[in-house]
């Protein structure tokens, strides 16, 4: 299994009331973009930046919950992705005892961070869905500078890659870098 770390969740570009979840392999340099919901990113991000709701949450309730039943979550398994859909299980020790329940990726991000537990996936599933980053300020070079070995090219990446590098680079507010893949997407 692969160790993920919660990277940056942003907002959607392409779709309304979507977020793009950023999560990165924690001993290498692919990452796995998961398209969550609003109430999930609200959810995730409120954790990340260290914010206390006036009222508990969904994913806060039932945390204290689990902790009443003394039920923890051990770690988090993003098991298979099929047809554009992650597809994840909560593990959870139940006083010595082993449980597994299915569960939406972003409700079990959700809880992961709460619970302060681990976040994996398969091989398969990285080699799917992940994009390689040889390193941050490499991947925003013109086109024409991508010569070194294991860089991948903007005309390469696929729709969905194009997709996401287009957010990071509005993100950073990099827009020459953003016309130039917006003009890539079009052309697609």
């Amino acid at each position: 299994m692969i160790s993920l770390q919660v990277v940056s969740v942003s907002f959607g570009q392409f779709q309304a009331g979507a977020y793009t979840l950023i999560l990165a392999e924690e001993n290498g340099n692919r990452k796995i973009p998961v398209i969550i919901g609003t109430p999930e990113a609200h959810s995730i991000v409120s954790v990340l930046e260290g914010m206390k709701p006036p009222r508990p949450m969904t994913h806060d309730l039932f945390v204290s919950f689990s902790k009443i039943l003394n039920v923890r979550l051990s770690q988090v398994n993003i098991s298979k992705y099929k047809e554009g859909v992650f597809y994840s299980e909560l593990v959870f020790d139940v006083e010595g005892k082993i449980v597994c329940i299915d569960s939406r990726t972003s409700d079990a991000v959700a809880l992961a961070i709460r619970f302060q537990s681990a976040i994996f996936t398969t091989e398969e599933v990285m080699k799917e869905t992940g994009i390689v980053f040889t390193d941050e300020s490499d991947i925003w070079r013109e086109e024409k500078q991508f010569s070194k070995k294991g860089e991948v090219p903007l005309k390469t990446m696929n729709l969905r890659e194009l997709q996401i590098a287009l957010e990071e680079a509005i993100d950073r507010e990099d827009y020459e870098k953003a016309s130039y893949i917006r003009d890539l997407i079009k052309k697609r």
